[in-house]
């Protein structure tokens, strides 16, 4: 499991991130937005309730599913389907998501390959238009590959 530990300064950059998308900024939000700027990787919901719990955040369920939903309605964050059928987040911060995905079938992390654009190499029928790719990619990650 994937734990974000709290750092100095991601409540003040959650906080203007939320400022810039001009969204209130509710605790669960400087929170959960916090949490999802400081993991190495995506986190699952119950990875971020547990971290949410241990920063000593008040939050309950649902005020968690709706403060990821919102994040991810503003482009502040994105939730990505793992093979493990579980919805992971990870904080987006501006950047546009069109990068590939890899999850980690050792340690089950999905890591975001923001580096790795995904080309089309086909062409869509005359009137569609493609407004976002996903790439999931599986294999074992640098650390755990390092175990083999």
């Amino acid at each position: 499991m994937t734990q974000a530990s709290p750092l100095p300064g991601n409540e003040s950059t959650a906080r203007s991130l939320l400022q810039q998308a001009q969204g209130r900024a509710t605790p669960a939000r400087v929170g959960v937005l916090g949490i999802l700027l400081n993991a190495n990787a995506a986190l699952s919901h119950q990875e971020i309730e547990q971290t949410v719990h241990q920063q000593g955040l008040s939050v309950d369920r649902v005020t968690l599913y709706r403060a990821l939903d919102w994040l991810v309605e503003q482009g502040l964050a994105h939730k990505i389907a793992g093979a493990d059928r579980t919805w992971r987040y990870n904080a987006q911060a501006g950047t546009p998501h069109q990068h590939a995905h890899f999850h980690c079938k050792q340690c089950e992390q999905v890591f975001c390959l923001e580096t790795l654009q995904p080309t089309l190499l086909f062409a869509l029928p005359e009137g569609y238009r493609i407004d976002e790719v996903e790439l999931n990619l599986q294999g074992l990650c640098p650390n755990c590959a390092k175990l083999l």
